[in-house]
């Protein structure tokens, strides 16, 4: 499937590069914040959007297809599909902050009613409230963080992939293959449109393919069981497979508040950025949050897929690493001058 999913996005991919172009839909270097040169077509979301639709309903169809099956692809799809209708809106139209956070809150809810009604979330806690609100917070907050991401050449895309194989890794050991199947359907299109958006990118997945993938790798975490021991073990697995988009986004929250500004309002103070203003390249600024990625996805599978007495203390050393990293991004300057 994944293979399916990575020539089927790698070929839809130039084509909506070619449409983007011909009405008009690119991405001007007309900000302060935009570090590109030329203009590039917006779009490729729409091909992603596709590719792991079509794919994972295709799977459906050819192995296992059932009610409770498709009702339970269809809590991600679905959700995930509005969410990119919102942001194809976004990317040819504009809109502001606040209507995409209440569209989000609104998808999230659904989200969170389906699974805790449905008994289908990963870690459930015994109090109902606070399934519901770390639910709906986990999902707007993984969307809005890898919409964030999204600022450098193949780096959310490969970051995805990255993250999805991991997940991929992890279902398939616990034998969650719903999960495992969507997983790995994910990492195909996401490596697909890799070919087209690794540096110098041909063409930007735009909002209607980060919130798409963001829905995805959101529902598909707090969905996973990892099966492990104590609780807090558990969940420790889905921050793990997170790690790196959430250090941007709190780098950037915390530096924008810290500033006086919205965390809203666009910049170059993201990881990349900041990895960028230390000398770093765009090509080996991609391979170092891919390189990150893989090392917190490498503790996940640690966590809940080895028997080892290391686990616990890993997750230990790992969370305290990824504080270091906090401290040190914050501490590269978040401008350029």
């Amino acid at each position: 499937m994944g293979a399916a999913t990575f020539l089927l996005v790698g070929g839809l991919t130039p084509l909506m590069r070619k449409i983007a172009l011909k009405i008009g839909a690119v991405d001007s270097p007309n900000l302060e914040r935009k570090t590109q040169k030329e203009p590039v077509p917006y779009l490729g979301g729409v091909a992603i959007a596709i590719g792991i639709t079509v794919a994972s309903f295709a799977a459906l169809l050819y192995s296992d297809f059932s009610t409770d099956t498709f009702s339970k692809a269809l809590s991600v799809l679905l959700p995930a599909i509005l969410i990119s209708t919102m942001g194809l809106y976004d990317d040819l139209r504009g809109l502001q902050p606040w209507p995409r956070l209440v569209a989000q809150a609104i998808a999230a809810t659904l989200v969170a009613i389906y699974l805790i009604q449905s008994g289908t979330l990963g870690q459930a806690f015994n109090n109902q409230i606070l399934n519901y609100a770390l639910t709906i917070f986990w999902v707007v907050g993984i969307c809005n963080s890898i919409n964030f991401f999204d600022n450098l050449d193949g780096g959310a895309s490969g970051t995805v992939a990255v993250i999805s194989i991991f997940l991929f890794a992890i279902a398939f050991n616990q034998s969650q293959l719903l999960i495992a199947a969507l997983a790995i359907v994910t990492a195909g299109a996401t490596l697909g449109f890799l070919i087209w958006n690794k540096s110098p990118a041909k063409i930007y997945m735009g909002d209607a393919g980060a919130l798409f993938l963001g829905i995805i790798i959101a529902v598909l975490t707090i969905r996973l069981d990892p099966e492990v021991g104590p609780q807090a073990r558990a969940l420790s697995v889905p921050l793990l497979l997170m790690a790196v988009p959430i250090l941007d986004t709190t780098t950037v929250v915390i530096s924008r508040l810290s500033r006086g500004i919205s965390p809203f309002t666009g910049g170059r103070d993201h990881l990349s950025h900041r990895l960028m203003r230390k000398g770093l390249g765009r090509k080996t600024t991609a391979y170092v949050l891919w390189g990150l990625a893989a090392a917190f996805g490498s503790v996940a599978y640690l966590a809940c897929c080895v028997t080892s007495d290391f686990a616990i203390p890993a997750i230990w050393a790992t969370g305290v690493i990824w504080l270091g990293l906090l401290l040190i991004f914050l501490r590269i300057p978040a401008t350029d001058q």
